[in-house]
């Protein structure tokens, strides 16, 4: 790994006449090589059950398919959607359709603190697919767990008149995914969706007024700050830095969330 990462830094300083862009390039590389030797730290130290927040409790695995690992494992994994979370696992959905699951943090979590409600996931990604179910099977949600490949709204008519939560992480193909009509099933399910502004600059205002109508609407940003309710003892020895790394998700750039509650929904 140390190779790799030293190889890949020299690509990086190297890679353009942009000095600046390339010493930015070459520090995230060197953050998200430390957060790799932190993580190796907090499984030899603590195991992959997850520690805190909505999905406390849950049999994680030793790598996360994509981005970051540490926060999911710590528990304060985007953490401002914390309290939209909870009240999720307290609602009374029949169906969640989650769309990106990556390796499938959200679908087991959700599934293991809500036996009632049914999971369908999508993720292009096969390895992605094969880690879901991997992880399903290990903490013993498979039977309410679907995971397919490419999400087609066609499918969401399936669903009309059930109680359904869409959870949407796409890397900006939401704007693509959730378009809406006076027809559309989306006017009544709620929706929770990462609006990536990083990479489609005004996507959060387009999202927004697509779904005015239908929806009520918070907005949660980021600041990237986090708390840890219990830190264990190795955490407390970290350095400061290390510490924060700990918690870094890895984002380029802002990428609030849109919570969309169903106006047809709401009692």
């Amino acid at each position: 790994m140390h190779e790799q990462i030293t190889k890949q830094l020299q690509q990086e300083i190297s890679a353009s006449n942009d000095q600046v862009s390339n010493l930015n390039n070459g520090l995230r590389l060197l953050a998200k090589w430390r957060c790799w030797l932190i993580g190796n730290t907090l499984v030899k130290q603590e195991g992959v059950t997850v520690k805190q927040g909505p999905m406390e409790g849950l049999d994680f695995l030793e790598k996360s398919q994509e981005g970051c690992h540490v926060p999911k494992l710590i528990g304060t994994y985007e953490q401002p959607l914390h309290p939209y979370l909870f009240k999720v696992i307290a609602s009374s959905y029949s169906v969640i359709i989650n769309i990106g699951c990556a390796e499938g943090y959200y679908v087991a979590g959700l599934a293991r603190r809500m036996p009632n409600t049914s999971i369908i996931a999508y993720d292009i990604d096969q390895k992605s697919r094969e880690a879901c179910l991997k992880l399903c099977e290990k903490n013993g949600v498979s039977h309410q767990v679907q995971v397919k490949g490419t999400f087609s709204t066609e499918e969401l008519k399936q669903f009309v008149g059930e109680k359904v939560l869409i959870l949407c992480d796409i890397e900006g193909a939401e704007l693509d995914i959730l378009v809406t009509d006076k027809d559309s099933p989306l006017n009544d399910m709620d929706v929770i969706v990462e609006s990536h502004e990083c990479i489609h600059v005004g996507i959060t205002n387009i999202l927004i007024e697509r779904f005015k109508m239908s929806h009520e609407i918070d907005i949660v940003q980021d600041t990237g700050l986090r708390t840890i309710q219990k830190p264990p003892q190795w955490f407390l020895n970290l350095s400061h830095l290390d510490q924060i790394l700990a918690t870094w998700e890895w984002r380029s750039g802002p990428t609030p969330w849109l919570v969309m509650n169903a106006k047809s929904q709401i009692t």
